[in-house]
């Protein structure tokens, strides 16, 4: 049976500000074969329960929603009353066949306050149109919605006051279609992949960014980053709110640049230096931007991962490399380049620019749970785990849960 051992992902949704507000939150079995499960109601019902009662998965959302996937057995059974109904979106399926006795079913889970979700909709038909009532959102599959049926699932979407949300959003192209349409929330490769800006030229507050990452980099001592950080008065403001936020639990206020180095100490003045590069000049939170949250979660996982492997002095370099392995995403360089200009050391060239040596398989590892999306990529990552001598899908899945914790404080 599925029972713990299963690997978490997530993909997150957008509003039509580009504004994170929720998660499909994704339970991946590490076997090989699938028909190890023989109950996949239990198996199903174990995941849910161990992620948000035993992990902590509610407070790790930050407060943002979860849309959990439901297969008509599981709507069925009684596992999905466990859920914190407020933070949580059941989705339909599209192999759920909507009968009567389902449709009183939903009616149930919604008086529970559970809100309700049709999943991977190409088109609508009559069982669909009679559920409507009953739904929250429609999930329409991009890749495959004919544009005549986007019209009819739209109009009937107004006509039940129910949102849209499209899936499978690959380009800009298609997002502005899908605001023209109407769209009122996002998901896909289109937000969660990095992409490189090309052909801009570094403006003063990036030169600036780069000039801190190359001091961090070269082991400078706190004095040579406080007079950086001087010189950049709107990077000092934003490192006292971060060290007033309650995400450092300090005892009292900070209020000079001095007693924040001092009270913080090196590491933890070097993973703010880093989180700032990602939110500079935005006026965004990281919990507001998929790329610092993405870097931010990085870097706090491939700390993790060096403590898990007893190779705690590997902490602060595994940090930083997560958190550069998506510079190129914000800065509008290559890697090679901001390898160059950083003047990393062989070891951390390697592991950025090959996934080689030890920082590089972690760094590696951190990536694939972003993707874990099939049992052939969970497989993979039991494989590497194994490998590494880092732990199980038990240890990876707390790791990366911490993460999200620790970066819903930014």
């Amino acid at each position: 049976m599925l029972g713990q051992h299963f690997f978490l992902a997530r993909q997150p949704i957008l509003d039509r500000n580009r504004q994170l507000v929720a998660y499909e939150l994704l339970f991946r079995a590490s076997q090989e074969n699938r028909a190890e499960v023989s109950d996949d109601v239990a198996a199903s019902a174990a995941v849910i329960q161990h992620a948000f009662l035993d992990l902590g998965m509610e407070e790790a959302l930050g407060g943002k929603t979860a849309f959990i996937n439901a297969s008509e057995a599981l709507l069925m059974s009684d596992a999905l009353e466990v859920l914190p109904a407020n933070h949580v979106v059941i989705e339909l399926l599209e192999t759920v066949r909507i009968t009567a006795p389902l449709i009183e079913r939903c009616r149930h889970l919604k008086a529970k306050g559970l809100r309700l979700a049709l999943d991977d909709v190409i088109a609508l038909d009559d069982a669909m149109i009679a559920i409507l009532p009953l739904i929250d959102i429609i999930k329409v599959d991009m890749l495959a919605a004919p544009p005549e049926a986007l019209e009819l699932v739209a109009r009937e979407a107004q006509r039940h006051d129910v949102k849209l949300l499209a899936e499978k959003v690959d380009t800009q192209e298609q997002f502005e279609r899908c605001l023209a349409a109407g769209f009122a929330l996002f998901q896909g490769y289109h937000f969660a992949r990095p992409k490189m800006l090309r052909g801009q030229a570094p403006s003063a507050s990036t030169l600036a960014l780069l000039k801190l990452l190359e001091l961090i980099a070269s082991d400078a001592e706190i004095e040579e980053l406080e007079e950086a950080l001087k010189r950049n008065p709107g990077f000092t403001l934003k490192l006292l709110k971060m060290v007033n936020s309650a995400g450092l639990r300090r005892s009292g206020k900070i209020s000079s640049l001095r007693q924040a180095i001092l009270a913080l100490g090196r590491i933890q003045i070097n993973r703010l230096v880093q989180i700032m590069m990602f939110t500079q000049g935005s006026g965004e939170t990281v919990t507001a931007n998929p790329l610092a949250q993405m870097a931010v979660i990085r870097g706090r996982m491939m700390e993790g991962l060096a403590e898990a492997c007893a190779e705690p002095e590997l902490k602060p370099r595994a940090f930083m490399l997560g958190m550069l392995s998506l510079a190129d995403a914000l800065f509008g360089k290559p890697l090679e380049k901001l390898a160059e200009i950083l003047s990393l050391d062989e070891a951390m060239r390697s592991a950025l620019l090959r996934r080689e040596g030890r920082l590089g398989q972690m760094l590696d590892l951190v990536e694939m749970t972003e993707h874990a999306q099939t049992t052939g990529t969970a497989l993979a990552l039991t494989q590497r785990l194994a490998a590494m001598g880092g732990g199980d899908a038990e240890m990876l899945n707390r790791l990366h849960l911490e993460a999200l914790r620790w970066a819903n404080h930014f």
